[in-house]
């Protein structure tokens, strides 16, 4: 791994250890598990690693191959977030410190495997540091406590306001299956692969853009959606309490469809996301359950029209992705990965095709942006295990 090359040229000696998070992708249940939602995703077989070392001081010292600038802080002077690449790991720290003595800090260095931006690469940053962190102070955290400290990271310290999707799936999932999970109690299931689905490969395709959740419009489309399901509850009579704890899962799709037609349009779009992409998950488990492929690549397309037109996200570039695969032979199903504002978009492809696919979307897709030549990229991927899987 280039990590490790490179943390003997900082420090002159090989790391102790190699903690991996795998990345993610949800065909479909974007923009829900905010709301307690429920979800449907893969963990692939790329993601985030992180060369370290224990510091007996207690610091913590980070380096990443992706952005400039070393950080350093003292496990139990985490601080205020600065605003750069390593507030993850800040947020990280801060957030495990609450439950859990920390002693040893560690010197690492971290590489992400595939260009960064849709496919929850903040999470799986979270996750590997984590790892890290535990093992060099001797700390095991059963897999839904690791989730949740890696969502409290990310949402009470960097102050983006995520479910818990990423982290599930980069935790809980196991290759070969799929994992569903309701985000309203956390339980979850593992749908193993049909023997008679047709075979798939997952496509990533990176537009060029680089992609942050914390300078996106991520934050206002979900507080968009709470304001929408806030007046429901007002509407209906609903005795509901403090604006941050209206959930879309509180309310059911009946009060949607009686009180829908009062919400300003921005808040209704919203919602319809919200409800029919609930829809969709429960109806895409199923599919895959049967081994019907083509119906769960549908639904994913679904998905993904939805975002463009509901939740109303995407860049222009990556809508132009997402409407040229609807039109490829060899595509099953397909959407944005991630939030949707920049990034990249996946699909599950079949693999005789790859080739096909490969060549017929890059072109399509540099005739309509030349200017991303040298940008966009294409990788082919497959299922993995999450992090509570791996040996």
């Amino acid at each position: 791994m280039k990590c490790e090359e490179r943390f003997f040229e900082i420090y002159g000696r090989d790391a102790d250890g190699l903690a991996f998070s795998p990345y993610r992708i949800c065909p479909i249940g974007a923009h829900s598990d905010h709301n307690l939602g429920k979800i449907t995703g893969l963990a692939i077989d790329q993601g985030i690693h992180i060369a370290f070392r224990p510091k007996q001081n207690g610091v913590i010292e980070m380096t990443s191959l992706q952005f400039p600038k070393r950080a350093q802080w003292h496990i139990r002077e985490v601080g205020d977030k600065t605003g750069d690449w390593a507030d993850y790991l800040r947020g990280a720290t801060w957030a495990l410190a609450k439950d859990y003595a920390l002693n040893v800090g560690l010197c690492g260095v971290i590489e992400g495997s595939m260009p960064i931006g849709g496919l929850s690469s903040s999470a799986a940053v979270i996750l590997a540091f984590l790892d890290a962190l535990c093992k060099v102070n001797g700390i095991q955290l059963p897999p839904q406590k690791l989730i949740d400290v890696a969502f409290d990271a990310e949402k009470n310290y960097v102050g983006i306001n995520v479910g818990t999707l990423d982290q599930s799936c980069e935790v809980l999932s196991q290759k070969d299956h799929l994992l569903y999970l309701d985000c309203k109690d956390n339980h979850y299931e593992l749908i193993p692969t049909h023997p008679d689905m047709k075979p798939y490969q997952i496509a990533i395709f990176f537009s060029g853009l680089e992609h942050s959740l914390a300078g996106s419009k991520y934050n206002m489309r979900v507080d968009e959606l709470r304001a929408g399901v806030y007046a429901l509850q007002a509407f209906s009579g609903f005795d509901y309490g403090k604006f941050n704890q209206a959930n879309a899962r509180d309310v059911s799709l009946n009060v949607y469809h009686a009180y829908k037609d009062r919400l300003p349009e921005s808040w209704a779009k919203r919602c319809e996301h919200w409800y029919t992409e609930f829809q969709r998950v429960e109806a895409g488990a199923e599919a895959w359950r049967r081994g019907d492929l083509a119906e769960y690549g549908r639904l994913s397309f679904a998905s993904g029209w939805s975002s463009i037109h509901n939740w109303e996200s995407g860049a222009p570039e990556q809508i132009k992705l997402y409407e040229i695969m609807t039109e490829t032979e060899g595509i099953y199903g397909g959407r944005f990965s991630g939030a949707g504002f920049k990034g990249c978009c996946m699909a599950l492809i079949d693999p005789v095709k790859a080739g096909i696919v490969q060549e017929r979307v890059e072109r399509s897709y540099l005739t309509a942006f030349p200017e991303m030549k040298g940008k966009y990229s294409f990788h082919l991927c497959s299922s993995a295990d999450g992090i509570a899987h791996q040996k």
